[in-house]
């Protein structure tokens, strides 16, 4: 049996939410195993954000795939010598509180290192461990304040500030995590040990940001002529019977755009090569207005061939629900369907890298709270403390 990249890596999952669990999801595709501890009787917050069937949300369900959960008292020196023991055995433990609480409980980096010497230890945070903002409490909406997504995608014309409407930086944060972790495992499998790493969501915002959305603030000399994003200008193209995007980045994606539009004038010196339609906006302007108001007139389906024989770059702007039947995407088998036993029927993106040699799969559904607790007691050699342990609350 062919099996995932991360095969035979243990990741111990201390966090919740959705950075640390997201990360810890694209570790268990490409073939981890990873056990991701949780509080007895409520779990991990995000079983409850968001739509939900039978107690558990779809952001549970996408982040915690592929992993098995155990119930575990933190508060109860039982339950944080149960956590020691995971830890030991763990080639990756993730945790996402504030700077200092796993230290305050006894399983922080160097507690955790003096168990397992080369263990990678990933802990992610707001603002990092240092600074004036480090014990300040942070949410996506916060960090997209902070970070510069918020003012980013502010109102052209009043200036007021738009917060995306997905948690955009957890997002980026577990997809920096997750790429930090592998390295620091890379690191290790060629002798350099194990080590700590610290990721904070202003890092990772601010890195995801700043490669093209910040140029005035990286170019300090610039004349600030132009929209530090440079693709602040574009905005979608309405058809008769729904909405779509052009990018007319090259002079020939910009002439095609025309030609399949039948707007006149894009032939003018003036705007006929990228450098000069940068010069010339006054002139660019009304061409790309004609193009707008020709889009009115046509269909969807009208548009894509004409663009399409134009070779221009585009897309119609689709639903998730439409993008679920889409050719390509039907195509590409981008979607994986599968029966889960707590919420039915289920629909998941597949793991967005095709590796050739060590595939990575969606296996195994997000696990009920508690669900492999006896099961991983065991494995460590507790099953005799199962009944006891149970009992008094530290484990459910």
């Amino acid at each position: 049996m062919t099996t995932g990249p991360m095969d035979g890596v243990k990741v111990l999952d201390l966090s919740i939410a959705l950075t640390g669990p997201y990360a810890a999801a694209l570790l268990a595709d490409q073939g981890a195993e990873v056990i991701k501890v949780e509080r007895p009787g409520i779990g991990d917050i995000a079983r409850f954000v968001g739509v939900a069937v039978n107690g558990m949300s779809s952001l549970y369900l996408v982040c915690n795939r592929g992993k098995r959960s155990i119930a575990v008292d933190l508060k109860t020196e039982s339950g944080i010598e149960i956590v020691r023991q995971l830890a030991a055995e763990s080639d990756v433990v993730i945790e996402n509180f504030r700077p200092g609480v796993m230290d305050r409980l006894g399983i922080g980096y160097e507690a955790v290192k003096a168990l397992n010497p080369d263990v990678v230890y990933a802990s992610l945070s707001g603002y990092g461990p240092v600074g004036p903002y480090a014990d300040r409490s942070v949410y996506d909406t916060v960090m997209q304040a902070y970070g510069g997504f918020a003012a980013n995608q502010a109102d052209p014309d009043d200036g007021t500030p738009t917060f995306l409407r997905q948690t955009a930086a957890d997002k980026v944060t577990a997809l920096f995590a997750s790429q930090a972790i592998t390295a620091a495992l890379f690191a290790r499998a060629s002798g350099r040990g194990g080590q700590h790493i610290e990721l904070s969501m202003t890092d990772s915002v601010v890195s995801f940001l700043w490669a093209d959305a910040a140029a005035n603030e990286v170019l300090m000399d610039s004349d600030n002529s132009q929209n530090s994003s440079f693709v602040a200008g574009f905005a979608p193209m309405r058809f008769l019977d729904g909405w779509g995007i052009v990018t007319p980045t090259s002079d020939h994606d910009f002439a095609g755009m025309c030609k399949a539009l039948g707007a006149e004038g894009y032939d003018d010196p003036r705007i006929a090569t990228v450098g000069e339609r940068i010069k010339n906006r006054e002139v660019l302007g009304p061409v790309m207005d004609m193009c707008y108001a020709l889009a009115a007139n046509l269909t969807m389906d009208e548009a894509t061939e004409r663009f399409e024989a134009e070779r221009v770059p585009f897309a119609m702007i689709l639903t998730p629900d439409q993008l679920t039947r889409d050719p390509q995407a039907v195509a590409m088998g981008l979607f994986v369907e599968a029966d889960h036993h707590v919420v039915g029927r289920t629909r998941l993106p597949r793991h967005p890298a095709q590796f050739a040699a060590t595939p990575a799969t969606i296996t195994g559904g997000s696990p009920a709270l508690g669900e492999h607790t006896d099961a991983i007691l065991t494995e460590l050699g507790r099953g005799d403390d199962i009944a006891a342990l149970r009992e008094s609350g530290v484990v459910t």
